[in-house]
């Protein structure tokens, strides 16, 4: 931990004192005034009304920038909040967040009555600013259903926003809807890395649903996305061994200039990670076929953060 990390640890700042100082730091005064007057409302009155329509009208005091945290800040955001990394959060998210953080929680039915309405109400900005504040909420592990229901969404942006950079799913979610929230991201093209806890929750029924994928994509002749392959190497059996070592055979090609070469290559590299990963003998042959390869992943030259 960094020693200015360390001194904001020492001073008990909560994720609600870093959005404000985010917050404060990029708008006028009376942007900043009128959000103290707000905070302070909800806080002492609970009052949804009061709650909707200061949540609704935050983009007239705020923008829509990036609140550029520092590093001491992200660093200590993530000991606040374990893995949270509001590094893209924007203004106009993080006061909406303040917002929701004011609401009065002792009373959990009313305190999730009124979370149900806002989020029913609320439109895509709104939507992303609330799933990516769902594990800041004093009643995180009651949104369990609304987490859910983000990834169901056929909007992209709300999938992302409970998917990608969030520490919810991760902590809270099952292996079901977990496995399904990794699969929709291969499906609908998001980075698999950008998701928290990718390597911790891996698990053989992922795995297993992510090679028949693979296979669906083959046989339609479209090409396999490489991360598919990080959460498939640890529960690697004979069948999925093979499938590697099909990956790791056909992308033995030159890069081109056209791109797909770079796409075989990194295919490749994540065909010979996923073997590395595996604990089976036979994984252990294979990637001995490609000494430069494992040469790579042994000095550390070549690692899951190459492959994405």
């Amino acid at each position: 931990m960094s020693l200015a990390a360390n001194y904001i640890e020492k001073q008990n700042i909560t994720a609600e004192d870093l959005l404000y100082r985010w917050v404060s730091r990029q708008v006028n005064s009376e942007a900043v005034d009128w959000l103290n007057q707000k905070r302070q409302q909800i806080s002492k009155t609970g009052a949804p009304f009061i709650f909707f329509t200061a949540f609704s009208a935050v983009p007239r005091y705020t923008d829509k920038n990036e609140i550029q945290p520092t590093l001491e800040e992200l660093e200590s955001a993530s000991n606040i909040c374990n893995n949270w990394f509001p590094a893209h959060w924007t203004v106009d998210q993080a006061a909406r967040t303040l917002l929701v953080l004011s609401l009065p929680s002792n009373k959990v039915g009313e305190y999730l009555q009124t979370l149900d309405q806002v989020f029913a109400a609320a439109d895509v900005r709104e939507l992303v600013a609330l799933y990516q504040a769902l594990p800041l909420l004093p009643v995180a592990e009651k949104m369990y259903n609304r987490a859910a229901e983000g990834i169901r969404s056929n909007m992209t942006a709300v999938f992302n926003a409970v998917a990608l950079e969030n520490p919810y799913p991760a902590k809270f979610l099952d292996n079901l809807a977990w496995n399904q929230m990794v699969l929709k991201a291969l499906f609908v093209g998001s980075p698999l890395h950008l998701i928290q806890g990718l390597d911790k929750r891996a698990n053989p029924e992922l795995a297993r649903m992510l090679v028949d994928y693979a296979h669906e994509r083959w046989a339609a002749g479209r090409n396999v996305s490489p991360e598919l392959w990080r959460c498939v190497g640890k529960f690697a059996n004979h069948e999925m061994l093979a499938d590697l070592e099909r990956v790791l055979t056909e992308s033995h090609i030159k890069t081109d200039s056209n791109g797909k070469g770079q796409q075989k290559l990194l295919e490749r590299s994540a065909a010979a990670l996923a073997c590395a990963d595996c604990s089976l003998p036979e994984a252990k042959d294979i990637l001995a076929r490609y000494p430069e390869l494992q040469n790579d992943i042994q000095a550390g030259r070549l690692t899951w953060k190459n492959v994405k």
